[in-house]
């Protein structure tokens, strides 16, 4: 790894002190900390074939934003990017301010402009779960509201450092309803009735917030990621 960590410009000049996998790993990519004597840096070697000049551009937009962090290179064909390292927790219970801070993070996400086709995360889908074809059927009713979106918000992928939320791992970022982000934080974080108020509220201040497309993701959220791993395990992805 590092003989081809070398070959990059921005290290020719600069000694790599380490490079060394993390102790917790996730299932789409292989995560490196890259140590040089003045940076520490994130390293993902990449273990399903995704669209990455698209998840590079997210992240840059993301960068601009205050939201990301600054991507460094991505090399398609040796299969890893490199991203400056954030600093910082990942938490799995959040209080009433840092809900109110990642609702407001996630709606300068939503702001985010880039071209891309909408993602309905329909075609995931066989509809032979009844449930799942009654979900988009209410869906379908309902006002559309797309914008970019993270769309995989558990909390590995979010790091909380001071007074700043930072989100990582960029890949699966695509236009889409923004309610879907809004679940997965739900979801993920396994939000009580007055955690999921204080944090829609503040997303949406006193616009009104629809149910039925909350009550419609969730159903969506959980079967999607059942058959993602499905789907990895199989190696399909």
């Amino acid at each position: 790894m590092l003989d081809k960590i070398r070959k990059y410009r921005i290290f020719q000049n600069t000694p790599i002190i380490s490079c060394k996998p993390f102790a917790q790993q996730g299932h789409a990519n292989t995560i490196y900390l890259l140590k040089t004597k003045e940076k520490k840096y994130l390293l993902r070697e990449f273990k399903i074939t995704i669209d990455r000049e698209t998840e590079l551009k997210v992240q840059q937009k993301a960068y601009k934003k205050g939201i990301g962090s600054k991507p460094i290179l991505l090399d398609v064909e040796s299969g890893l990017m490199i991203s400056e390292f954030i600093e910082g927790d990942h938490k799995n219970k959040l209080s009433q301010q840092e809900l109110k801070k990642l609702a407001l993070l996630l709606k300068k996400l939503h702001k985010i402009k880039i071209r891309q086709k909408q993602n309905s995360f329909k075609n995931n889908f066989s509809f032979k779960d009844k449930k799942v074809k009654k979900a988009f059927i209410v869906l379908d009713k309902q006002k559309k509201e797309y914008a970019l979106g993270h769309n995989d918000l558990h909390p590995q992928n979010i790091i909380f450092n001071n007074r700043n939320i930072k989100l990582i791992d960029w890949e699966y970022a695509r236009y889409s309803d923004i309610y879907f982000d809004l679940v997965s934080i739900i979801l993920e974080y396994k939000l009580n009735s007055k955690d999921t108020k204080t944090f829609l509220r503040s997303y949406f201040q006193k616009k009104n917030i629809n149910k039925n497309k909350i009550e419609s993701f969730k159903i969506i959220y959980k079967s999607l990621w059942i058959l993602w791993f499905k789907k990895l395990e199989k190696g399909e992805l």
